[in-house]
C-alpha cells in the first residue's frame, strides 16, 4: 500500500489545503493542520482501507485534529494573528473588480458562518462529497447535513444579495393553488 498510498496523499494535498483553510481560516494555520494531518495519515495508513473513500478519510482526520488544536487552544489561550488580505490578480477591468468584490463578500460570508454550517457547506459544495459521505466525515446523522446546508446556503445567500426562492406552489387536489405551506 506504501506508494499508491503516499502518491495518493501527495495528489490529496491542494484538496487538504482547501479544507483546512476553510476550517482555520488562516493561511499559516491551515498548513499546519495540513502538516499534522499528513503525519497522522502516514502514521495510520495501515488503518486506510484501500478501494474506500480516501477523501472522507482524509477529511475526518483533519475535522479530528482542528477539534484537537482548538480544545488546546481553549486551555492555554488564543494566538491573535492579523487577518490575511485576499489578493486579486488581473486587470482593472469593470467585469474584474466586479468578480473581486463579490468573492471576496463570498469569502468573507462563508468565513462568517457557524463553524458546522461552514464545514459541511465546504465539504458538500467545494470538495464535492455527497451527503451522506459529509455526514460520515463529521459523525452526523445525514438529516442534519441537509438542515445545516440549507441554513448555511440560506445565510450565504442572504449576505451575498441572492433572493431565496419563494414558497413553492402546487395545485390542490381540488383544483385551488397552494402553497408549501397550506396544511
Amino acid at each position: 500500500m506504501g506508494d499508491g498510498f503516499d502518491r495518493q496523499l501527495i495528489d490529496f494535498l491542494p484538496r487538504m489545503r482547501r479544507f483546512a483553510f476553510a476550517l482555520t481560516r488562516n493561511v499559516t494555520a491551515a498548513d499546519d493542520l495540513v502538516q499534522v494531518a499528513c503525519e497522522k495519515a502516514l502514521a495510520g495508513k495501515a488503518r486506510f482501507t484501500a478501494g474506500t473513500r480516501f477523501d472522507a478519510w482524509i477529511f475526518r482526520i483533519m475535522r479530528n485534529a482542528w477539534i484537537d488544536q482548538a480544545r488546546r487552544r481553549k486551555t492555554r489561550g488564543e494566538t491573535v494573528v492579523l487577518d490575511e488580505e485576499f489578493e486579486f490578480p488581473g486587470g482593472d477591468s469593470r467585469a474584474e473588480t466586479e468578480t473581486a468584490l463579490v468573492l471576496k463578500a463570498t469569502l468573507a460570508a462563508i468565513a462568517e458562518l457557524p463553524d458546522d454550517q461552514r464545514d459541511l457547506l465546504i465539504l458538500v459544495s467545494v470538495e464535492g462529497l455527497s451527503y451522506r459521505e459529509a455526514a460520515d466525515v463529521l459523525d452526523v446523522p445525514i438529516g442534519t447535513v441537509m438542515s445545516r446546508l440549507a441554513r448555511a446556503r440560506r445565510k450565504l445567500g442572504a449576505a451575498v444579495g441572492i433572493d431565496p426562492p419563494g414558497p413553492r406552489s402546487s395545485m390542490r387536489a381540488d383544483g385551488v393553488q397552494g402553497s408549501d405551506s397550506d396544511g
